[in-house]
């Protein structure tokens, strides 16, 4: 597996295989140690660790630094704006990225205006945690992944980790970036193991990884949704066809030029998103494209959740729902075939 616009390991970097948790724990710690304004605040952020337990242990080694807030997201997102004002950089805990509209008035009219508003005097280096996504039998109102919902807002980056290495990059560039950044973590990735280089640069704004090279297909996919585009790919590899397989990383801003040279060369592709495809970077990407002059070999396609059907509680209906390793596949192959 190429990861060829991954950052390289330098001579500080230590490479360790970690947990997907384990690699956020690891970059909040050291974002923590480096910048003594960085803070942790939502709802059971300290002595419990965290709903999922992603801050076990970072209560201890930092007194005074998460805090426990009211079950207010509006409110709490409202009180990490004015610490970011003050010059502070919260990292904001949601525990499920269902409660994102909660704090909407914030999301949208407030983090990601006031640079624009004050002519640039004012930064709002916030970081929303947000957790997201299926699997974990959390119903309906539960189990959203969010990963679109905010991508047009100006003056807003919204990023979303499909492994340890990418949480561990990710996180500490949003953690570092002068504009409020939401950062998608799925919970059905927390127990996978995956290479973590502590020390490397944090990733790139805005910059997709290629994390496999193929000739006749390209998948396009975020959080969960990498992983079983690696095993699509894995699986049609056997079939003679070649998937070049990209984690777009960012919804906003979109990586258009990574994902258009990988077009460019196979002609087709096709997006695996958990969510419902209207409105989302998918069609955003293929629309892109499109207007961009790329010529398709054949038609795009697009692996989502139904238009119409609510994730389910039901363990058997919730993966019946959720993009598979062989829809991925099915749509890649349609690709080529087409």
């Amino acid at each position: 597996m190429s990861t060829l616009t991954e950052p390289r390991p330098t001579a500080d970097a230590v490479e360790l295989e970690l947990t997907y948790r384990d690699a956020i724990n690891l970059a909040m710690s050291e974002e923590l140690d480096r910048d003594p304004n960085v803070v942790l605040i939502g709802e059971d952020v300290a002595a419990a660790g965290g709903v999922f337990k992603t801050n076990e242990k970072l209560a201890e080694l930092y007194p005074g630094r998460l805090i426990n807030t009211p079950i207010c997201e509006n409110g709490f997102t409202g009180v990490a704006l004015g610490m970011a004002l003050m010059g502070m950089r919260p990292i904001v805990e949601f525990m499920f990225s269902d409660f994102l509209p909660s704090a909407g008035d914030q999301i949208v009219n407030q983090l990601p205006k006031y640079r624009f508003m004050s002519g640039g005097q004012c930064s709002v280096p916030v970081t929303i945690r947000s957790i997201s996504g299926g699997t974990g039998r959390f119903g309906t109102q539960h189990s959203a992944t969010g990963e679109s919902w905010f991508m047009s807002l100006p003056g807003l980056r919204v990023c979303a980790a499909s492994s340890p290495g990418s949480a561990y990059d990710l996180l500490r560039a949003a953690i570092r970036e002068n504009n409020p950044v939401i950062f998608h973590e799925h919970k059905g990735l927390y127990g996978r193991k995956g290479l973590v280089r502590k020390g490397a640069p944090p990733a790139e704004i805005g910059k997709a990884a290629v994390l496999r090279e193929g000739s006749d297909v390209t998948v396009v996919a975020t959080l969960l949704m990498v992983e079983r585009a690696l095993a699509a790919a894995d699986l049609l590899q056997g079939e003679g066809i070649s998937v070049e397989v990209i984690d777009l990383r960012w919804t906003r801003p979109l990586d258009l030029a990574s994902v258009k040279a990988a077009v460019t060369r196979t002609g087709r592709l096709v997006v695996a998103e958990e969510q419902v495809h209207a409105g989302g970077w998918g069609a955003t990407l293929i629309s892109e494209l499109t207007m961009g002059g790329l010529r398709w070999r054949a038609a795009p396609r697009a692996v989502s959740l139904p238009a119409d059907i609510c994730i389910s509680y039901s363990p058997d209906l919730e993966d019946a729902i959720l993009p598979s390793v062989d829809r991925i596949a099915d749509a890649a192959r349609s690709a080529v075939k087409g």
